[in-house]
């Protein structure tokens, strides 16, 4: 073999070059996206690229695409999609309210929307009933197992609102769906400190007060000591200012318990004993629930604004489907997720899931895997709504935009490019769909890893190109760095193989910085 490869080359060497041959022009788009790749920002980094024809799948670009990355928040596609396939694009979480004598329940089944306002509903819900006076509030959060945290999260971001603990029996502090969180809002008044408050309003975090009303700028952040229930307000903020802050609770469970034994009080309720733990028991009367809405409707909370807790709450949902005679796990959930992408045609031999949100360092996937998902999403009859639910480029109403909303304005990517965004200290990754300038839709996943500063300035230069750029690339390219079609058009009519470029990319190892959110 070795022999007559030696013979092929020597052949291929001496075979005159037709002169229109010898100049092939590169593919437009092919060139531009290598000029940007090749940035001296991203020098020592990580690139894996795949970017396809929605219809067909057929390759446009590629650069690393089988190399196994952190994909940071673009995890939540993948969760996003085995949960539609697990659960169903009408799943509902439920939140119900049980009595047996004098003892009321209080059972989560992980609904990681369940606002305050809702549990306000639930509580007026009992309060219709006969019975006005309770002993005892028994908190069941059994649906889930009690492993609050990701096992590889930082324990340095345990206290901001995006690493928030995860509990069956859990709330949301605004319609984000900030879960396991509570919000901060704070104000500048001349001359005096900022005043805080603190919603929605509990006594399961203690704040302390050290901002300052100085300036004209905001530089307030409200941090919960790791392991206490005390979050201390420092920095300053201008007078006349306003702003807000997220810091995740200690005890979801606990701190929605007070919630509802609140609410009670003020719909001429009273439990006259402590809360405690335990299960409902076989024959309590059910008295009240809270349905959520759809999965459908949550997608967009979800993936628009990233959200950590909507997303590990799923993989946790998908344990209980999985195995229902046990609590939620996620060995358990991110196996079914696993299996699911499996089913719907994703090559999962490289796939390593960590967690659903994308904050853990041990989620590892390849760009192919990536496009696959989004390609595979549009046979299933809920491709429409997540479609819908990812980011709109350029779109500066939150729930519209979302993380994409300061990003691309102004260019033809805006409110063309859907993509979810995905944020890590070293990471950066943008994956979705886009219609190039001929009116071809494309999909695509564009990931870095181990850049020294922030590379999502050069994720949106290449989704602009994406939409601005024409393209003639019809062949597919082999595993390494790019290759133009052209290029291997001239090859295959030389002498019926073609050539193609490779390249071996390292990764240095990876962080969660202190207070950097994943999105």
């Amino acid at each position: 073999m070795r022999a007559v490869a030696v013979i092929l080359t020597g052949l291929l060497l001496a075979l005159p070059v037709p002169a229109a041959a010898a100049t092939v022009p590169a593919d437009p788009l092919t060139a531009e996206l290598d000029r940007i790749f090749a940035d001296r920002r991203l020098a020592g980094a990580t690139v894996a690229v795949d970017v396809r024809e929605a219809s067909g799948g057929r390759v446009v670009y590629q650069r690393d695409p089988g190399l196994r990355v952190l994909p940071a928040s673009n995890q939540k596609l993948l969760t996003a999609v085995a949960a539609l396939e697990v659960l169903g694009a009408g799943h509902r979480f439920r939140t119900t309210v049980h009595a047996r004598g004098r003892d009321l329940h209080l059972r989560g089944q992980g609904d990681p929307t369940l606002t305050y306002e809702r549990i306000d509903q639930l509580a007026a819900a009992v309060a219709r009933g006969r019975t006005k006076r309770y002993t005892r509030l028994i908190v069941d959060d059994t649906w889930f197992d009690r492993v609050p945290l990701g096992l590889d999260w930082s324990w340095q971001d345990e206290p901001y609102g995006f690493t928030a603990p995860l509990s069956a029996l859990t709330f949301a502090a605004t319609a984000r769906f900030d879960t396991a969180a509570v919000e901060i809002r704070y104000h500048g008044v001349a001359g005096r400190p900022p005043t805080i408050r603190m919603w929605p309003p509990t006594d399961t975090v203690q704040l302390v007060n050290r901002a300052v009303t100085l300036g004209r700028g905001d530089t307030v952040e409200a941090v919960r000591a790791h392991g206490t229930a005390t979050a201390t307000v420092s920095g300053a903020v201008g007078a006349g200012r306003s702003g807000t802050a997220l810091v995740s609770v200690p005890d979801p469970a606990a701190t929605t318990a007070g919630l509802f034994r609140a609410a009670l009080r003020r719909h001429g309720v009273t439990v006259s004993g402590r809360t405690s733990r335990g299960t409902v028991p076989t024959d309590a009367r059910p008295l009240a629930a809270q349905v959520s809405k759809p999965l459908v409707e949550i997608l967009p909370p979800f993936l628009k604004l990233s959200n950590n807790g909507i997303a590990e709450a799923l993989v946790k949902t998908m344990s209980r489907a999985a195995d229902p005679a046990s609590p939620g796990s996620w060995p358990t959930g991110l196996a079914a997720a696993t299996r699911a992408l499996g089913r719907l045609g994703v090559d999962t031999r490289l796939l390593t899931m960590g967690d659903g949100s994308g904050l853990s360092r041990r989620n590892w996937l390849t760009a192919r895997q990536v496009t696959t998902v989004l390609e595979k999403a549009q046979g299933r009859p809920w491709f429409p709504a997540f479609r819908a639910a990812l980011p709109v480029a350029g779109d500066p109403d939150p729930m519209v935009g979302g993380t994409l909303r300061n990003r691309m304005r102004g260019t033809p990517a805006a409110g063309n490019v859907r993509a979810k965004t995905g944020t890590l200290s070293g990471v950066n990754a943008l994956s979705g769909y886009a219609t190039g300038p001929d009116g071809r839709h494309l999909l695509f996943a564009l990931l870095v890893n181990a850049s020294v500063d922030s590379a999502a300035p050069l994720l949106d230069e290449a989704a602009v190109a994406l939409t601005t750029t024409p393209t003639t690339a019809s062949t597919t390219p082999t595993t390494g760095s790019t290759t133009s079609a052209a290029v291997s058009t001239v090859s295959a009519a030389r002498a019926g193989v073609s050539v193609t470029r490779s390249s071996v990319s390292g990764a240095g190892p990876l962080c969660l910085g202190r207070g950097l959110p994943c999105s």
